[in-house]
């Protein structure tokens, strides 16, 4: 959103909730709703309220059903009006078509060596993954080199080395 001057209200557990809702966000987001302490669920319902009356599309995110929050009943079932969506982590096999779509996209040929590499050694959540794809890709090109098992090791050696104090 922010690509294309759209400003968005997004708010989690560890950020709080400001003290008006502000009409120039395009969408807000409210995060880990679960974790809400009862000063946040009322500021929530407030910001819930002032987007449906300036139109505002919002979205809520938790670690179960709207249903079974545990928050006051006004935000738990406004939180459910909506569609309900469970998003479950990908498998093997769709997060390795993921990252292999994604170097696709760059222009990056991503060997099934390189996919096994990776696969088998490092954290195999999407986020970890595509940030160790956004390092591999700038060394890749900073070094003018095919993206290979080699040159990996070589990031992460390099990258070892800077990091020590």
């Amino acid at each position: 959103c922010q690509e294309l001057g759209l400003r968005v209200g997004w708010f989690e557990r560890s950020l709080p909730l400001p003290a008006a809702f502000d009409p120039g966000w395009a969408l807000l987001v409210l995060d880990d709703v679960d974790h809400f302490d009862p000063a946040s669920q009322q500021s929530a319902f407030a910001m819930l309220v002032e987007a449906q009356t300036h139109g505002v599309p919002w979205a809520a995110a938790g670690d179960r059903p709207p249903v079974d929050l545990p928050l006051r009943d006004d935000l738990r079932t406004r939180i459910g009006w909506g569609h309900v969506f469970a998003l479950t982590p990908l498998d093997e096999a769709g997060t390795r078509a993921v990252l292999r779509r994604e170097a696709d996209r760059r222009g990056i040929l991503l060997t099934d060596d390189v996919m096994n590499y990776l696969m088998t050694r490092y954290a195999r959540d999407l986020g970890s993954l595509m940030g160790l794809l956004d390092r591999l890709d700038e060394f890749a090109l900073s070094q003018s080199r095919f993206v290979t098992v080699p040159l990996l090791r070589q990031m992460l050696t390099d990258a070892a080395v800077e990091s020590r104090p």
